[in-house]
């Protein structure tokens, strides 16, 4: 079976659902959507608390299992990436956060060189933020109110969310409003992809309004084999449909890859693009020899503080049944209650060492004890409280190589987290400053103990051991496929996210990402999608 459209998206993730639709929207195109998960129009799913059904064990998640990391004493972790239209944005906790001015500013600086540059700057990505945002609080020149993407405040707000932001601002943390502010420096409360206890997915926003529209067919359960390239060209796509024979779509226009930071390299490397001597180790022909493909995986690392309350403080999983009945009652008839709450409501942006500096940790306060693997047995499951000390702006660098030349054969990847020194330093002093949270009024009084790190050492030693022990990812990885300036032999997109080498290909998800965003990416993602639709389709996000 083959068919032919203008543009071919493979995954439907948060860029690939921004992308695919502002090629129909602004440039009148006929896309093919292909999306390896399912539907995203599920109970759980919309709920702002669905994540804790999804994170530990869902069809809507594909769990890649890292490979045994030698600096922290072999141990894996798995890497959750949504498995479902809308990608992360429909299995994330929604919070929406686009990093600073200063991230971008700096993909500005790093990028000029090409001949037609578009400009990465904080100036030039704006406008595609505010185009995006249906904010229900903010509007100015950062903040725009009529998007498609509803962005609001916390619905519900735990009396332990609120003691840590005071205790915060006891300690000298300035209150923020809006971490997506002037300074990103503070303590408050998150925004988050939601709207009246519905999440705000990039499915919802940008490919449910386009479900009558014939220009876009969208393809779930359908995993791209490789991209089909002639005379150096990329001119179609191999996938299948719920495990049925292989189908072959072309492309007039472009072939967009949007498959995450850790299928997209694969994709082109079992299309032949990548490490020539790898791809031969894997019996692939090699079309271009690209040997930044994969390398440069980033992510964030997150470290967890958990701790027992003194009292019946925060969500609790007992009795979890007919809480679920009573909450969900609540929201039915009065529009209020826990189910509005995503589990994360607070957090804050610090630089434990110099207060003036650009924040160095970003942290999340979830007024739950959170159980794993690694935290069984050491945590009782009780009243509690967990904040996640993440490192912003990592330098620690991993790969995604091929497990072998068969598609469903998940990636073998190594983020390395913590691995660089500077990381380590900013993890633990992150880790110590939090800890002085807990023992701060007025959180301090409602926290029995304190579970993880062991409270009795706070040495360096003691809190990096803690570190490297239960580190695991944000859920973040990014820029495997990155864009460079001329002359960057890693480089695998030029500034325009055109795949160097083969024409009719590009690259508009995270892994396109010179260097992070400090702070959570989905924004960011949907971000990207859209600037690539403009640099297809020649339209400013202001008209759409």
């Amino acid at each position: 079976m083959e068919e032919r459209f203008d543009h071919i998206v493979v995954g439907g993730g948060a860029a690939g659902c921004t992308v695919a639709a502002k090629l129909v929207t602004d440039g009148g195109a006929r896309v093919l959507l292909l999306e390896a998960g399912y539907s995203h129009r599920h109970p759980l799913l919309d709920m702002p608390p669905g994540i804790f059904k999804m994170i530990n064990g869902s069809k809507f998640m594909r769990y890649h299992r890292t490979v045994p990391q030698p600096h922290l004493d072999g141990r894996v972790h798995d890497i959750p990436q949504g498995h479902v239209l809308g990608g992360g944005t429909s299995v994330n906790a929604q919070v929406y956060i686009r990093g600073r001015p200063a991230d971008y500013d700096a993909w500005h600086e790093l990028l000029r060189g090409d001949n037609d540059y578009p400009g990465w700057a904080w100036a030039d990505v704006l406008p595609h933020f505010r185009a995006m945002e249906g904010n229900n609080r903010l509007c100015d020149e950062r903040h725009g109110t009529d998007g498609p993407l509803l962005v609001s405040d916390p619905g519900y707000v735990d009396d332990m969310s609120r003691w840590f932001v005071q205790a915060m601002q006891a300690l000298g943390v300035p209150f923020t409003h809006d971490f997506n502010g002037p300074s990103q420096r503070g303590v408050g409360f998150y925004q988050f992809m939601n709207r009246h206890g519905r999440r705000s997915s990039a499915a919802y926003a940008f490919i449910a309004p386009l479900e009558r529209d014939r220009r876009l067919t969208v393809r779930l359960e359908a995993p791209a084999q490789r991209i089909l390239i002639e005379n150096g060209r990329a001119v179609g796509v191999s996938y299948r449909v719920a495990g049925g024979p292989e189908r072959r779509a072309w492309a007039d226009g472009e072939v967009i890859l949007a498959a995450g930071a850790l299928v997209t390299p694969q994709l082109l490397m079992l299309s032949g693009i990548g490490p020539a001597e790898h791809l031969r180790a894997h019996g692939i022909a090699c079309h271009v020899d690209l040997p930044g493909v994969g390398e440069n995986l980033i992510d964030h690392p997150e470290v967890p503080i958990v701790a027992a309350a003194s009292g019946p403080y925060g969500y609790y999983r007992q009795g979890v049944g007919w809480r679920m009945l009573r909450n969900g009652l609540q929201l039915k008839l009065f529009g209020s209650g826990p189910v509005l709450s995503a589990g994360v409501e607070a957090g804050a942006f610090v630089n434990p060492t110099d207060p003036e500096a650009p924040p160095t940790i970003q942290a999340f306060c979830v007024p739950i004890v959170y159980l794993d693997r690694d935290t069984l047995g050491l945590v009782e499951d009780t009243h509690g409280l967990t904040v996640t000390t993440v490192v912003v702006k990592p330098r620690s660098r991993g790969f995604v190589r091929l497990r072998s030349a068969d598609p469903a054969d998940l990636p073998l990847v190594s983020p390395h987290l913590l691995e660089h020194p500077a990381d380590q330093r900013a993890m633990i002093d992150g880790q110590r400053f939090f800890l002085r949270a807990f023992a701060t009024r007025p959180l301090a009084p409602r926290i029995r103990r304190v579970a993880i790190p062991a409270p009795e050492d706070s040495s360096d030693a003691a809190l990096l051991a803690h570190c490297r022990r239960f580190v695991k990812t944000n859920y973040h990885p990014a820029g495997t496929s990155r864009m460079g300036p001329p002359g960057d032999r890693l480089a695998v997109l030029d500034s325009r996210l055109r795949v160097r080498g083969v024409a009719g290909l590009r690259v508009c998800d995270l892994s396109a990402m010179p260097d992070i965003n400090a702070g959570n990416t989905a924004a960011p993602a949907m971000m990207l999608g859209s600037r690539c639709a403009s640099l297809v389709t020649g339209r400013s996000p202001i008209t759409a």
